[in-house]
Formats: structure tokens, sequence, C-alpha cells
């Protein structure tokens, strides 16, 4: 059996629970050493992680 509301959720209440539902931006910084921006705890196009080369051009991980 599935759950039914007894009332209709209003308005406010519906929209306060909507407000939590939004998308946050992904952690992006600017990497000097490479001078492009990179995302966070992601390794770059070029095979780099933090600041160090872990994988030859080409290399799949």
């Amino acid at each position: 059996m599935m759950a039914i509301p007894k009332r209709k959720t209003s308005k406010p209440k519906r929209n306060q629970h909507r407000a939590n539902f939004k998308l946050s931006m992904p952690a992006i910084h600017y990497d000097e050493q490479l001078g492009e921006y990179v995302i966070k705890d992601h390794v770059s196009p070029n095979g780099f992680y933090n600041g160090k080369q872990i994988l030859k051009r080409g290399q799949k991980a």
C-alpha cells in the first residue's frame, strides 16, 4: 500500500521543500603550474593530479 497524504500540501510548504533541491557549482580552481582550470580531485586531461604528472600522454586511467 502507498502512503496517502491526509491533506493537500500548501504552496509555501511545497516551496520550502523544493528550496533545498538546488545544484551546486563544481569545485573548479586555477592551476598555475598547468595554466588552466581544473576540477578538484580529478586528473587533468594532460595526466596531472595535485601538481604531479601521474599519467603519460595518451594513457587511460
